[in-house]
């Protein structure tokens, strides 16, 4: 089976356009299935059958697996079927009739404004990388882009005319999303008095840089928010992500029309972004029940 799964994955590289990540993930969940396969001796995948896709679902349960990542494993089995159907290596589809496990969508973690604001004012200093994450962390929360889009924006993605970004996201899709003036400010300084000390390529595109010239990675942006985060007195568990979460429910807070907001964060399907909403549901709710005489 294993030139069944090469080929799935060259359609979804080639054909889907999906992320590097999501395309390791989609490898390892698929990987797994068939491993699975192979130990109950379905060496034939037009053998496959439903009971074959309960029974692994069931062993990701028993292996301790979330109701989410089962659901997401569950997923890119699907894909994998459908594909396989529809380029008529097999005649049926075993996760036809299989159920999604379910799962209570939980309200996102996010900071406070105040917060926030004592988040980005942690980087102190004229020195290159204090320069640079005043930077990185002023356009997190002015965009909300996603960790992945911040450290691979590219100098020819800034458009100053209009003071927007162009950001890649999922399925490599390209929004436009507005900077605002303090993020302009912040990326502008960066750009003229600290990339140049940072870059060793006069031909690098990337736009933040490390301390050896390169594009940062993820984990490396983790580990900076970690310690501007604890800097700045901030004590709850901290990821870039919640950033995006905070700079979409603040702009809603304001008065910002959903829709708006989907396009920024690059939401395919609306209900994704009305998350938020119930975040600031359930906000206003723990305040009416704290200061309410009768709440």
């Amino acid at each position: 089976m294993d030139d069944l799964h090469d080929l799935f994955m060259s359609y979804l590289t080639v054909e889907r356009g999906l992320s590097k990540n999501t395309l390791e993930a989609y490898g390892r969940d698929l990987a797994r299935y068939l491993s699975h396969l192979r130990s109950v001796g379905r060496d034939d995948i037009d053998n496959v059958a439903r009971g074959d896709v309960l029974l692994f679902l069931t062993q990701l349960k028993t292996q301790g697996l979330s109701a989410r990542s089962r659901a997401r494993v569950l997923s890119a089995v699907r894909m994998f079927h459908r594909f396989l159907r529809s380029e008529k290596i097999t005649k049926g589809d075993p996760t036809t009739l299989v159920e999604s496990p379910r799962m209570l969508r939980p309200l996102p973690h996010l900071l406070s404004q105040g917060d926030v604001e004592q988040l980005l004012a942690a980087p102190q200093g004229p020195a290159p990388l204090a320069v640079r994450d005043r930077a990185m962390l002023e356009v997190l929360y002015a965009t909300g882009v996603r960790v992945s889009e911040l450290i691979s924006l590219r100098l020819s993605d800034l458009n100053w005319e209009l003071g927007c970004l162009s950001a890649f996201g999922k399925g490599s899709k390209q929004r436009l999303i507005p900077l605002g003036d303090e993020a302009l400010a912040a990326l502008a300084d960066y750009l003229q008095t600290a990339r140049s000390g940072l870059c060793k390529d006069s031909g690098e595109q990337t736009v933040f840089l490390n301390r050896s010239g390169k594009g940062l990675t993820r984990q490396g942006f983790w580990k900076i928010l970690k310690r501007h985060a604890l800097s700045a007195g901030i004590t709850v568990s901290i990821s870039p992500h919640m950033l995006r979460h905070s700079f979409a429910t603040h702009l809603l807070e304001n008065g910002a029309d959903l829709r708006a907001v989907q396009a920024m964060l690059g939401h395919a399907d609306i209900s994704t972004t009305q998350i938020y909403t119930h975040v600031i549901r359930e906000r206003l709710r723990q305040i009416h029940q704290q200061f309410h005489p009768r709440g």
